[in-house]
C-alpha cells in the first residue's frame, strides 16, 4: 500500500490534493482517518491510498499507528522561505540533530531515493513543458516527521502565491502519483549527499541528468554537527543500497574536509568529488 498524505492545516496540500483527486480514479471509501474521508486508487496495479491528517505533516509521528507497513509514505505539502522564490522540491524528513520541528532527535526517516528521484524529474520535466516559472530542487534532510517506512515529502512553495497555484499543483500532484506508481522499476544508484546549501542545485542537476539518486542529504551548516553515527544512519536508512556519498567539495568548510573523510572510512563508504 501507497500513502499520500495531506493536512487541513497545509493550503497547498490540500491544493495538491484537489488535483489528484480531479486528475485520477480515486473513489472515496466508507473510511475515515480523524474525521477525514480516505481516498483509494489503483493506478499501474499500484493500490495508493490518499489520507488527511489535522495536524501538521512535520508533526505526524504517529501515522504508522494508523497505517502500518506501507511500501512508501508521500506527504504533500506547502515549501516556506525567506525568498518566497517559486519552488518544486522534494526530500526525506528526519532530524540530523535535534528535533526542532517534529520527529525524534538524531533519527531520520527511511529515504527512496529512486521515488524522489521519479518526483524530481516528472516535476522538471512537467514545469518546463507547461512553461511555469519555478525553481525544481531536491532539499536537505530536515524536520519531521522520523518515520520507520520510506517516507519523503513533494513540496509546493515558497509563498501563498504558490500555495494556491493550480497548475503548479497539478505538477506536483503527476509527480507522486508516478513516484508510487513507478515504484518498483529498476533503479538509478543511491547516493549520499553531503555538502553545499539546504538547496542543492549539484545534486539536483545530477539527479536530473544522471543515473544517480540521492537519498539523505546532509547541508554545508550541519556537517560540524554531525558523527560517523550520524553517517552510519543515513546510509542505514536509505532503501536501496547506498553505493557511495557524493561530496559537494567547494560547498564543505575547509576546517571539516579531513573530519569528514576520516568518518566516511570509518563507516566504509567510499566517496567522489563533485
Amino acid at each position: 500500500m501507497f500513502l499520500i498524505v495531506a493536512s487541513t492545516k497545509d493550503a497547498a496540500g490540500l491544493n495538491i490534493k484537489k488535483q489528484i483527486l480531479t486528475l485520477y480514479p480515486f473513489n472515496k471509501t466508507e473510511e475515515n482517518h480523524q474525521n477525514n474521508p480516505i481516498y483509494e486508487a489503483t493506478i499501474n496495479n499500484t493500490e495508493i491510498k490518499l489520507v488527511t491528517i489535522n495536524e501538521e505533516p512535520v508533526q505526524a509521528q504517529n501515522l504508522l499507528d494508523f497505517f502500518p507497513n506501507p511500501k512508501l509514505v508521500i506527504f504533500i505539502s506547502r515549501h516556506s522561505s525567506l525568498s518566497g522564490k517559486p519552488t518544486l522540491s522534494v526530500h526525506t524528513p528526519g532530524n540530523l540533530s535535534d528535533a526542532v520541528l517534529g520527529g525524534i532527535p538524531k533519527r531520520v526517516s527511511i529515504s527512496p531515493a529512486n521515488a524522489m528521484k521519479t518526483a524530481l524529474k516528472t516535476m522538471a520535466k512537467l514545469k518546463e513543458e507547461r512553461q511555469l516559472a519555478y525553481e525544481v530542487s531536491y532539499e536537505c534532510t530536515h524536520h519531521g516527521p522520523s518515520l520507520d517506512a520510506p517516507t519523503m515529502f513533494a513540496e509546493l512553495g515558497s509563498a501563498p502565491a504558490q500555495w494556491h497555484d493550480s497548475k503548479a499543483a497539478e505538477v506536483v500532484a503527476h509527480a507522486v502519483i508516478k513516484a508510487s506508481s513507478k515504484f518498483n522499476l529498476p533503479s538509478a544508484v543511491a547516493v549520499l549527499g553531503i555538502g553545499g546549501p539546504h538547496y542543492n542545485s549539484r545534486f539536483t542537476h545530477m539527479a536530473l541528468e544522471e543515473e544517480t539518486a540521492f537519498g539523505h542529504m546532509i547541508p554545508k551548516h550541519a556537517i560540524a554537527e554531525i558523527s560517523t553515527e550520524t553517517l552510519r544512519h543515513c546510509v542505514e536508512r536509505t532503501l536501496e543500497k547506498v553505493e557511495c556519498a557524493i561530496l559537494d567539495w567547494k560547498g564543505i568548510k575547509g576546517e571539516n574536509k579531513q573530519p569528514l573523510i576520516r568518518m566516511l572510512e570509518e563507516v566504509s563508504l567510499g566517496f567522489k568529488k563533485t
